[in-house]
Order: C-alpha cells, then sequence, then structure tokens
C-alpha cells in the first residue's frame, strides 16, 4: 500500500498535472465579459444624480466603418473609368495586333520586332488590373471579347451612359437611322402625290369626245330620226307625183295629211294630165334644213314613174319629236333635182397570175356540172357527194329550183401564188384553191314562154384538195371585170360575140389571186369577150 502510494506521489510529481480546460463561452457572453472589463478600466465621468452611467463600448471588430454616399459614387466612378480604360486598351491591342497581321502578310509572312513588342505590351495592359482598383474586381471582371467567337462566351461591348456604340454598332445605327429617314421622306412624297393627283382628277371636269360637224354628216351620226323621216318623205312624193283629173279631190284631202299650212296642197300639180308612179325610195342623202337645226332635214327621194322615167324629189320634212320620231311634217315645197352623177369606174390592177388549165378543165367536166345540176334543185342528198363536210350554208342550201337546167360555160382555177408559167402546180392534201365559174341557166320558170331564155351568171367557187379528190367549201356570186370604164360611152365599149353556151372560153390574161384557203370578195377575174344580151 506505502509503495504504491509513493510511487502515486512519485508520478504525480514528474509529470505536470492536467488542469481541466476552461468552459467555451458564446460570443455574446464573451462580449459582456469584455464590456465589464472595459468599464472598470475606463475612467469614469460625471454623471448626474439620478441617472446610471453607460459605458461606451468598442466598435466591433466585424462591422466596417460606414460610408458616406459621396464616397461610394467616387469608388463606382473609379471603377467604370478603370473598366473604361481596359477596354479601350483592349480594343487597343486588338487593333494592333490586326495591324501587324496584315503587315506580315504584305511583308511576306514578317513581322517587325517594334510591331509585336507594341501588340504584345498593349495586350498586357489590357489584361493587367488598372493601378488603384480592387485586385478582386479585376479577377472578376470579365474576359474581354473574342473577335469571331459567337454563342455564351461571346462578350458585346456596352458604352456607358452618354458614350458611344463600338465603331460596328455604331455604323449599324447610323444606317438604321437613314434608312428610317429615306423611308419617311418616301411616303411623305408619295402622299402628297397621290393627294393631289386625287384633288387634281376630282376638280378638273373631264368632257367626253365629240365628233365635229363634218363626221356627224359623214357618218350620219345625228339625234334626227332618219329612217323613220325618209319612210314619210318616201310616202308624200309618192301621192305628189301621181295625179289624175278624176282623183284631184281624194289626192289633195290625202296630202294635206302630210303638209304643213303654208304649202301646195296640189304639190304644184295644174288639175291636167295623168302620172302614176311606180317606186319611191329614199337615196341616202341628207342635207342640213338651217331654219329648223337640228328638228329639219332635206331628204332626196328617187321617184320611178310607169313609163320608165326617174328623178329625184327633194322634200323638206320637220321632226318634233326627235327621240320618239313623232311629229313629222313636211314644212315646205318639193324641188325635183337631177340623178346621181354616174362616174367611170377604174380599172383593176392587174398583177402575175396563173390559171391551171388542166386542173379548170378537171372542176368543169368532174366536180362543178353535177354540183350546180344538185345546187340549182337543193338536192341535199346529191350535194354531199359534193361538198366538204364543213361546207358553208350558202354551199349547201341551194336555188331551190328557182333557175334549172345549168351549163357550166366556163372554168378559172387559180394555181398557187408563186406558181411560175408552163409549170405544171402541185397541190397539198387540204389546200383550197379560188375558181371563177359562168354558168349558164335555162328554163327558167314553169311558164314555157319562159323555156327558152338563158341567163348567164358568175360565181366565185373555193375547192378543197382532199384524198377523195376536189370538193366544194364555199360559194358566192359576183365576179368584178378587171376593164373598168363604163358601158355607155361609144369609145370605151368594145363589144365582141360570145362563145356559144356549153362552148369553153378562150385562155383569159393573168389576174389577181385570191389567198389560200377560199376566194374572197371582190376577186378580180380575167377579160374575157363581152357576152350577148339574153333574148327575151
Amino acid at each position: 500500500m506505502t509503495d504504491h502510494s509513493s510511487s502515486a506521489d512519485g508520478a504525480g510529481e514528474g509529470w505536470p498535472s492536467q488542469q481541466p480546460a476552461p468552459p467555451q463561452l458564446s460570443a455574446e457572453a464573451a462580449r459582456s465579459q469584455v464590456a465589464a472589463a472595459w468599464v472598470r478600466v475606463a475612467p469614469q465621468s460625471n454623471v448626474p444624480p439620478g441617472q446610471v452611467a453607460v459605458p461606451s463600448l468598442p466598435p466591433r471588430a466585424d462591422r466596417p466603418a460606414a460610408e458616406s454616399k459621396k464616397d461610394k459614387r467616387e469608388q463606382a466612378k473609379a471603377e467604370r473609368k478603370a473598366e473604361y480604360e481596359r477596354k479601350r486598351a483592349a480594343r487597343k491591342a486588338e487593333y494592333e495586333s490586326k495591324q501587324a497581321a496584315r503587315a506580315s502578310r504584305k511583308g511576306g509572312g514578317k513581322v517587325s520586332a517594334s510591331t509585336t513588342s507594341a501588340a504584345t505590351t498593349a495586350s498586357a495592359e489590357a489584361t493587367a488590373p488598372t493601378a488603384g482598383a480592387d485586385p478582386s474586381a479585376a479577377e472578376g471582371a470579365p474576359a474581354p471579347a473574342r473577335s469571331g467567337v459567337k454563342g455564351p462566351d461571346a462578350r458585346f461591348d456596352v458604352p456607358r451612359p452618354g458614350g458611344r456604340l463600338p465603331s460596328n454598332g455604331r455604323s449599324t445605327h447610323v444606317a438604321l437611322r437613314a434608312t428610317l429617314l429615306i423611308t419617311t421622306c418616301v411616303f411623305a412624297l408619295g402622299s402628297c402625290g397621290v393627294t393631289g393627283l386625287v384633288i387634281g382628277r376630282s376638280s378638273v371636269s373631264v368632257k367626253p369626245a365629240a365628233l365635229d360637224g363634218k363626221d356627224l354628216d359623214r357618218y350620219r351620226l345625228t339625234d334626227f330620226p332618219v329612217q323613220s323621216a325618209a319612210v314619210f318623205a318616201e310616202e308624200y312624193a309618192s301621192l305628189c307625183m301621181t295625179y289624175a283629173p278624176e282623183n284631184t279631190d281624194k289626192r289633195r284631202e290625202s296630202l294635206s295629211r302630210y303638209i304643213s299650212a303654208g304649202v301646195d296642197r296640189d304639190c304644184g300639180w295644174n288639175g291636167k294630165g295623168k302620172q302614176q308612179v311606180k317606186q319611191a325610195n329614199w337615196d341616202g342623202t341628207v342635207e342640213e334644213l338651217p331654219e329648223y337645226g337640228k328638228n329639219g332635214r332635206y331628204l332626196n327621194i328617187q321617184v320611178t314613174y310607169t313609163g320608165g322615167r326617174t328623178t329625184t324629189l327633194s322634200v323638206p320634212v320637220y321632226v318634233k319629236d326627235l327621240a320618239g320620231a313623232s311629229g313629222l311634217r313636211v314644212v315646205g315645197n318639193v324641188g325635183e333635182m337631177p340623178l346621181p352623177i354616174r362616174d367611170t369606174a377604174p380599172a383593176l390592177e392587174k398583177s402575175e397570175e396563173v390559171v391551171d388549165q388542166e386542173l379548170s378543165a378537171q372542176l368543169r367536166e368532174q366536180v362543178l356540172a353535177g354540183y350546180f345540176k344538185a345546187w340549182a334543185a337543193s338536192d341535199t342528198t346529191a350535194l354531199t357527194r359534193f361538198t366538204t363536210p364543213d361546207a358553208t350554208p350558202a354551199a349547201v342550201s341551194g336555188l331551190a329550183g328557182a333557175l334549172t337546167a345549168p351549163v357550166v360555160q366556163e372554168v378559172q382555177a387559180l394555181a398557187p401564188e408563186g406558181t411560175e408559167v408552163g409549170k405544171k402546180p402541185t397541190y397539198t392534201q387540204g389546200q383550197a384553191v379560188p375558181a371563177r365559174v359562168t354558168v349558164v341557166w335555162g328554163g327558167g320558170g314553169a311558164d314555157d314562154a319562159k323555156a327558152e331564155v338563158a341567163l348567164k351568171r358568175s360565181y366565185r367557187v373555193t375547192v378543197v384538195n382532199t384524198a377523195q379528190g376536189w370538193f366544194i367549201k364555199d360559194i358566192h356570186g359576183g365576179v368584178m371585170d378587171p376593164t373598168g370604164g363604163r358601158a355607155d360611152t361609144p369609145s370605151t365599149a368594145s363589144p365582141t360575140a360570145a362563145p356559144a353556151s356549153g362552148a369553153s372560153a378562150p385562155p383569159a390574161p393573168a389576174a389577181p389571186s385570191a389567198p389560200s384557203g377560199g376566194a374572197s370578195p371582190g376577186l378580180p377575174t380575167s377579160p374575157k369577150p363581152a357576152a350577148s344580151a339574153p333574148a327575151h
């Protein structure tokens, strides 16, 4: 027991005794102890009676000193300035690097040392933080924008308030403003032009085009009812020029229904002699009646008497209601005038034309002889043997027996244009050829007295070449005389004997040909012997 206690004491002497660790105090408890110690050592001030002295506590180490608003503004300004300088240096470094690269390309890849060092220095200045600036702010500042980089890593320069945009953004902004300005000006000018046009058109009265008096007379474009007035004048002229002593009173009564009060009721007749009008027709002549203006006209009426004489009567007619063509009255005595002047017809211009004699004979014997027999009788069944499927109504209708016993006297089939004289023409399938045909009709009627009457008629026939032969497509009546002149002058008339009925005429000189595809109206014929007048 003794040894153990002594050993225990010795062990206690050789090692330091382990004291228990002081208890850990909270921050508030520690602060309270520091405050109490501060009060004990701090000098006491005079405290008025009845009040407790409150010691002033030391400032907190974790609370920064209060900053004024002015200091904050200065600090923010300094930071913006540092950021601006940094960006400016970065742009300068980028520009100098581009210049160095451009100089390298021009110099064959060699870059001067000064240029390289300047670019390196500018780049280092742009990268280093500005003096006086917070290093932490410099470390957290965004990296400068890299050329050609897109996406989330791209950086865009934003100017400070009141500053300028970068060079590329500034040019875009200027272009946008110029575009808006030009567009506004264009719209303004267009609006002014449209407004002026509308106002101008509305303020100017547009007058319809009008024809002068000569055009109105030439084309008979008047308000005067010419047709109604012409019929009225024809009736009056027929009554006026027909007279007989036994019908004097009845004639005077009939005439009084047409004339005004001052017109001669006997129409110039003295009561003696007889005369009968066969027909009275308006010849189309209109002359203005100045005394009545647009309501009056002189109309010329051609009167033919039963004895054969023909004359022209000028009748003044007044119409009260132009729109309704009513209120007509003969307002003056008539005047007898000569017939319209007959003049000489000009000769037709003759051009080179080739008549195919072989085709003419073939058509005369094989096609036209049978066709005109069926056409005269309007035999539709027989006509289908000679006509094309697309033949005209005139070619397939016929004369319904008005003429009979046709004899094809002459046929002139015109060769295609460009055919040389003496050479045989060629025809393609479906080609149309015009032909001039002369037909002598006989026995034209049921009366036996007309059995020996022969009538010569001329036709323009269009024939078409098909795989089955030649067929009729169209027919027109009448053929032009190319000689012109007038028959009542002995110096120009040169009648010759006509060929016998049924005989073919001698070849005729050339005349203008019709275009391919059918004969046209007014196709001239070649000069041929004048035919003798048919016997009556």
